[in-house]
Order: C-alpha cells, then sequence, then structure tokens
C-alpha cells in the first residue's frame, strides 16, 4: 500500500471539501447526522455491506454515497488494494477528520445558534 494512512484520509477529505455540498448544512445536528450517514453508507459500499434504502431519507443519503464512493475509487485507485480491515480504518479515520472539520473543530458560532 503506497502512502500514509494520514495521506490517504487527507485526499479523501480533499475531495469531499471541493465536491460535496452536504458538508455545508447550517446546523451542528444536521452536519452530525450527513457526516454518520452519507460517510457510513459510503463506508458500507466500499466494503460491499447491503445499505438500507427503504425511507426518503435512507434514499437521499444513498444517493450522496454512492457518488462519493464511485469517485473515490475513480480518483484512488489505491483503494483496491487496500483490505476490508484497512478501508474500514480508513473511513474511520475520515469521519473523524470531516467531523472535526465541519463540527467540533468549526470556528462558525451560528452552528450552535438557537435562533439561527
Amino acid at each position: 500500500m503506497s502512502g500514509s494512512m494520514q495521506d490517504k484520509i487527507a485526499q479523501l477529505e480533499n475531495y469531499i471539501m471541493k465536491k460535496c455540498l452536504w458538508q455545508f448544512h447550517s446546523r451542528t445536528w444536521d452536519r452530525k447526522r450527513q457526516n454518520e450517514r452519507i460517510l457510513g453508507m459510503t463506508r458500507q459500499l466500499l466494503l460491499g455491506e447491503p445499505v438500507s434504502t427503504e425511507t426518503p431519507e435512507e434514499r437521499c443519503y444513498w444517493v450522496d454515497a454512492v457518488t462519493m464512493a464511485e469517485a473515490f475509487k475513480v480518483r484512488c485507485p489505491w483503494l483496491a488494494d487496500m483490505s476490508r480491515e484497512e478501508i474500514a480504518g480508513l473511513m474511520d479515520g475520515l469521519y473523524e477528520r470531516i467531523d472535526f472539520l465541519t463540527v467540533t473543530g468549526s470556528l462558525n458560532q451560528e452552528l450552535n445558534d438557537q435562533h439561527y
């Protein structure tokens, strides 16, 4: 496997920060939910696991996850050489990083404004 896990996470993070509008929701709870569900489904897709699409909400997240998983495979061919455990670790690290950038480490005070 070429490159460090941090380098790989950075490549995926770069794609999300430049191409994914869902990261810009205006409330903390919405960003956390988006991060959890979209990245969680992307993880499942990359691992070849089934993804539930029974509800309209799940289908909405699933569309973003499918698009992202396909983009990751095209832009990061090294994914094909990773084991299931490595992909799971990669996606866990990506989730932590995106959650930090968009929620816990964000300087946007409006995210938690009750009147917004």
